[in-house]
């Protein structure tokens, strides 16, 4: 398979949306209060990450959907090592004394510093809610041989990021005990809907987008069921493939 600029770029976008949205996660947001109480509270309140993050779904299903599930297998993994690398040297530059008048510290901790809870439920929610993710839109584009991509899209992103809210909050917050239940409960609930109306509202881009790669890259690929291995980066048995680009123009 070949990889061209295009496919660069994009695996660029997506381990910059990752590394972005866990730096920015620290920042809580309150959108709006609901008319009615859920779980105790009307407040709506998530990671101020739910701005950019759902980006990482929006991207795995474009490059699911185009280049398929290997390709999209390396990046999950590349991300998760990036991610990896970038928390190692934030505890590292955080251990390190600063300078005598460094007065940041704490504000350093605040926003660079993570709690063993916190990095176990990204890392876990991260890495299995993005592969449930590919592998809904691979099984679904077998089931309806490339049609309606529309319901790829939001499926693939409802399951993916219902497991993500899930795992990440219940290990960052529930299982560490630092919130309430009732309140990771409520933001697993809030935090899931937020991202699926994400992804259906950006639905019309990813069309334009999937359609444009689709043509300029010539590269429609169609993975075996059988080949959903979420370990390996790149490699993988070709025969599980079929390019229906390539195969159309023949």
């Amino acid at each position: 398979m070949r990889f061209s600029g295009k496919l660069v770029i994009i695996v660029a976008f997506a381990v910059t949306v990752l590394l972005v949205s866990n730096v920015i996660a620290a920042k809580p947001l309150s959108l709006f209060e609901l008319p009615f109480e859920f779980l105790g509270s009307t407040s709506y309140i998530v990671s101020i990450a739910v701005i950019c993050f759902p980006l990482s779904y929006i991207i795995s299903d474009i490059l699911t959907e185009v280049y398929g599930f290997r390709v999209a297998r390396g990046v999950i993994w590349l991300g998760f090592a990036c991610n990896l690398l970038m928390v190692l040297l934030f505890l590292l530059a955080g251990a390190i004394p600063g300078a005598s008048f460094w007065e940041n510290q704490d504000a350093y901790q605040v926003i660079l510093g993570t709690t063993g809870w916190v990095l176990a439920g990204s890392f876990v929610a991260y890495l299995i809610g993005e592969f449930a993710n590919a592998i809904v839109m691979v099984v679904l584009k077998n089931r309806t041989a490339g049609r309606h991509l529309w319901l790829r899209t939001i499926s693939s992103t409802f399951v993916g990021q219902g497991v993500d809210s899930i795992m990440f909050y219940g290990i960052a917050f529930g299982i560490s005990g630092i919130w309430p239940m009732t309140d990771v409960l409520r933001a697993m609930v809030l935090a899931w809907i937020a991202k699926t109306v994400y992804e259906i509202i950006a639905t019309p881009v990813t069309y334009l987008v999937v359609g444009w790669l689709k043509r300029t890259e010539r590269m429609d690929i169609y993975d075996a069921p059988h080949s959903l291995n979420p370990f390996g980066i790149f490699g993988g048995d070709p025969e599980t493939m079929v390019n229906k680009a390539e195969t159309a123009e023949a």
